[in-house]
């Protein structure tokens, strides 16, 4: 550092160099340089805690945020396997576990009732011809191909679906009764005697429960088959359902509806035992013969038995009730003579028709009854399937 002249300490002789003076003002400088630095290592320091800071807010909030989305994944999480067991658990109850008590029963009857509104729907046509040859033989006597042909150029295509609207109200609500209940009184069967003395009496069990259950059906059926067998006996009685019920309860009152109840219970009633217990048993014969089970045959082999036992079965139940359902499109024709009970309209009818007379219609029935019949059984498999009904009781072995 350069020294300043000094008026009381100058000197000239170097020897007496550095002056007090040069040294106080040496010391001065050097206490600003220090001051200097210490400010510089100050304004340093304070700048290095600023960014110390900012970055402790920064972590804070990048701390604070990381934490928020992790708590939002983590619930996020929580919701999607929430949700999913939920689906799992709704999925479980829809596929996964039958459902039982009436709600099992119920899917029974909209199966059956499904099953019998189609096929007799269908076989509409060939239930008048049917009807027709058995009111009227002397009219429709070659053949059920010729009486089709009678009746649509007598009275137009549109004849044949005469009683459409009874026949699909009233099988609706039989085949509801009749397969529900079926199902129903088999189990209620199976819970007095035990699986093990059900499977054994099994065919009995099959035929009883059938009769019961059509018993019933046949209570709800009874008014509306007289309606539709007026209607098809009498094209211009009625136009439709509603007319035809209107004018019969109007006219002849509610016993009319059920002059018909011998004859129809006579005919059904024999008519299903024979149908559930012959398509029971065909099936065991049928899977026996396969070496199968039913829960181990695939969706279109289980149709297919279905299929053929319920042809076997129609067939055979056809037969049995033929008379029974002579007679019953007889007694619902016309109304009966004044004091005349059903029951002896019943013998003098039965009398006149002879045993020749009771099978008039066979063949039509046949094929009527056999088609109509494997139609149901496989329409009420398959759509029991489709409905999750599989709780059924079996006692086949």
């Amino acid at each position: 550092m350069r020294a300043r002249p000094n008026p009381f300490f100058a000197t000239t002789q170097t020897f007496f160099a550095p002056s007090i003076g040069d040294r106080v003002d040496q010391a001065i400088d050097q206490d600003r340089v220090s001051a200097h630095d210490a400010k510089v290592k100050g304004d340093h320091l304070r700048h290095h805690i600023a960014e110390l800071r900012a970055e402790e807010v920064f972590n804070r909030d990048r701390i604070f945020a990381l934490g928020a989305v992790a708590r939002e994944d983590h619930l996020q999480h929580e919701l999607a396997a929430v949700r999913a067991d939920h689906i799992r658990a709704d999925t479980h109850t829809a596929v996964g576990v039958p459902p039982t008590g009436i709600d099992l029963y119920s899917r029974f009857a909209v199966a059956g009732a499904l099953g019998c509104a189609i096929t007799h729907g269908v076989l509409t046509p060939v239930d008048v011809i049917k009807t027709r040859i058995q009111l009227e033989p002397e009219v429709y006597n070659r053949g059920m191909v010729t009486a089709f042909r009678q009746v649509v150029a007598a009275e137009g295509a549109g004849a044949l679906l005469t009683g459409l609207g009874p026949t699909i109200v009233g099988y609706s609500i039989q085949g509801a009764l009749k397969f529900g209940g079926y199902e129903y009184w088999k189990k209620q069967a199976v819970n007095i005697l035990g699986l093990e003395t059900a499977r054994e009496y099994r065919t009995a069990i099959y035929l009883v429960t059938g009769g019961i259950a059509e018993f019933f059906a046949d209570i709800a059926l009874c008014p509306l088959e007289a309606t539709r067998i007026r209607l098809v006996s009498q094209p211009s009685y009625a136009n439709g359902l509603v007319g035809g019920f209107g004018r019969i309860l109007r006219e002849e009152g509610p016993a009319a509806f059920y002059a018909g109840f011998g004859p129809i219970l006579f005919k059904q009633v024999p008519y299903t035992m024979v149908k559930f217990g012959v398509f029971e048993l065909a099936s065991e014969r049928i899977l026996q013969t396969m070496g199968q089970t039913k829960e181990s045959l695939s969706s279109g082999t289980a149709t297919a038995v279905n299929l053929g036992s319920g042809l076997i079965g129609g067939m055979a139940a056809a037969v049995v009730s033929q008379p029974a359902d002579t007679l019953l499109s007889k007694i619902n024709k016309a109304k009966g003579a004044p004091g005349q009970s059903t029951t002896s309209r019943l013998v003098s009818m039965a009398s006149q028709l002879g045993v020749r007379g009771l099978f008039t219609g066979m063949s039509a029935r046949l094929v009527m009854i056999g088609t109509l019949s494997a139609g149901q059984f496989m329409i009420y498999g398959d759509i029991k399937k489709a409905l999750n009904a599989t709780g059924g009781v079996e006692i086949s072995k």
